[in-house]
């Protein structure tokens, strides 16, 4: 009778573990289940990421503020009607100021060499 138990508890053991350990097994179901729950979690912060840029492109496509807002924080540029102040940090060196004419080329400094003057 004692050998009757064994055959069955082992015969339990074997029909155990497929569901257990094998091909669509309980540690399968939750490794999938956990995936599942990751690509939700990084579906939402692209869906998010996309709804922004959506926003960002038909602001661009439809009002000028945003164009004019990217050329401002991007490019530099400012208006004609503006006056640009740049606040420097001591020890900065000082840019080169753009001429009054409208193009930005570097002026030689009064005084300075090339100006015809003997020292």
């Amino acid at each position: 009778m004692r050998w009757m138990t064994w055959i069955l508890v082992s015969l339990l053991l074997l029909l155990q573990y497929p569901l257990w350990f094998g091909k669509g097994g309980w540690l399968q179901v939750w490794d999938t289940g956990r995936q599942v729950a990751e690509q939700k979690q990084l579906n939402a912060t692209l869906t998010a990421r996309n709804a922004a840029m959506d926003a960002e492109v038909h602001d661009l496509k439809h009002g000028l503020d945003a164009i004019a807002e990217r050329a401002r924080n991007e490019l530099g540029m400012i208006r004609n009607d503006e006056v640009f102040f740049q606040v420097l940090k001591p020890g900065q060196a000082q840019p080169a100021a753009p001429s009054q004419n409208g193009n930005n080329k570097q002026q030689p400094p009064p005084g300075g060499a090339g100006d015809g003057k003997q020292r």
